[in-house]
This record gives C-alpha cells, structure tokens and sequence, in this order.
C-alpha cells in the first residue's frame, strides 16, 4: 500500500476508534421517540407532510418483508386506510445511543390493527438510525423484524397423532425424533435436546413452538402413509425422510 494511503488509512481507523457509542440522556431519547411516533402516527392518515418532513433526503427504510423503499417512493406509497381497515402503533421500551450527530434508536412496535371488525396485534423491534442536520434529528434509516409470537389455538378435529411419530432423518447423522407427550405432539432434534412442541393447523399441518415458528408439514405417499416431514423454513424447505411408518 502506497505510504499516503497506509497514513489517510491509519488516520481513519483512528478516529473509528475513538467514536465509541453514549447511552442517549433522556431527553434526546424522548425527542427520537416522539419523531418516530408522528412517524408511524402518519401511516393510516396517509400523512405524506410528516414523512417529508422527518425523513432524510436519502433516507432507506426496510420493512419487515425485506422490501426497501427511499423516500421519494415510500411517500408516494402513503395512503388513507381505506373504509373497514384501523390501525395504531404504540412504541414500547425504547432505548437510545448517541454518535456524535447520530443516534440510534431501538423501540418496540406494539401494533393494533381493525380488519372489518377483526382485531389483529402484530409486533415489531425497530430499528431507527437519525443524523442531526440543521440543528434538527431526522430519520436516516429504519428498519423492522416481526417478533414471533403464538398465535391463536386452533381446533382441528381426527387428528391421529400417533400416525406422525417415527424417525426422520435429513443426513446420516442427523435426525428428528417425533413422538406424543401427554396428548401434544412434537419432536426432539438430537439426543438430550428440548421437546419442541406443535401446534396443528390443519391435517398434516402443524406450527412449531420455538423462536421461529416454521411450518412443519407431514407429507404422503400414494398409499397415505406419511413419508415425510417438510420443515418450512424462511422461504425455504428442508426435508426428512420418515425412517418407518406405522399402518
């Protein structure tokens, strides 16, 4: 590396290296919060002014689909809930940290939607970066992740339980043991691990009990056996081959 790139180089890492991160005082974080707030208060007004207002000019915002939007175009998507639609977000536990004029803030956000009379509650943990221009903090990125959550019990009926117990295995050494506990059926990854309980959906359709809360889907063969544990997985399929079925 030529010297005067090793020198601007050991320049910048220095001065990364003194940029250490200061829990925000109350104040500021109040301010963040009340920002973020008329922020998500403007959503079902469909209050483009808001936006434009606490928004950066090359602001990113990443919903929690993984969809990213800048600001000229997540104004334009603002609208009016339409006729039958509600909802409201409340922040919750918020936290803030202070760079210099930067600021993060991370915040639950506890959302309450109507759907034709339907109550829905969804979560949220957000993530919030703003930059001080001007003299004023705006919004510099946001960005959210679904919090997993149970959601409500469903009675499926005939269910066997016993008819999804067995081995299914996804490598040589790798397998998933499904068995009944005291009428719930679930499974255990390896020997001396947690029993993960599943919710049922529908006939062959059941929900785990864990963080991710992935689809577990028996499959069958042309006989109606069950041949096969689908675990749906971020998108994304892994399969286990049942090792014995019973009937």
């Amino acid at each position: 590396m030529p010297i005067s790139r090793w020198a601007v180089a050991c320049v910048f890492a220095c001065q990364l290296g003194t940029l250490h991160a200061a829990e925000a005082s109350n104040a500021l974080r109040d301010e963040l919060v009340a920002i973020t707030q008329a922020w998500v208060d403007a959503i079902p007004l469909g209050d483009k002014a808001i936006w434009q207002r606490t928004l950066t000019d090359d602001a990113v915002l990443i919903d929690e689909f993984g969809r990213i939007q800048h600001k000229k175009d997540a104004i334009a998507s603002l609208q009016v809930f339409p006729a039958g639609f509600a909802g409201s977000i409340e922040l919750r536990q918020p936290k803030a940290w202070r760079y210099g004029d930067t600021a993060l803030l991370q915040v639950e956000e506890y959302e309450r939607e109507t759907v034709f009379g339907q109550q829905l509650v969804v979560r949220y943990q957000a993530l919030a970066t703003f930059v001080k221009q001007h003299g004023a903090w705006k919004m510099a990125g946001m960005e959210d992740v679904t919090i997993p959550t149970p959601p409500p019990a469903l009675d499926v009926r005939g269910l066997t339980l016993g008819g999804y117990a067995g081995t299914y295995r996804y490598a040589p050494d790798r397998a998933w043991t499904v068995s009944v506990r005291d009428g719930v059926l679930g499974y255990v990854t390896k020997a001396g691990r947690p029993f993960t309980a599943l919710e049922p959906i529908a006939r062959d359709v059941f929900m785990g009990t864990d963080d991710e809360r992935n689809l577990l889907i028996f499959r069958r063969d042309a006989a109606g056996h069950v041949s096969e544990l689908v675990e749906r997985r971020k998108f994304n399929d892994l399969h286990l081959a049942r090792e014995t079925h019973a009937g």
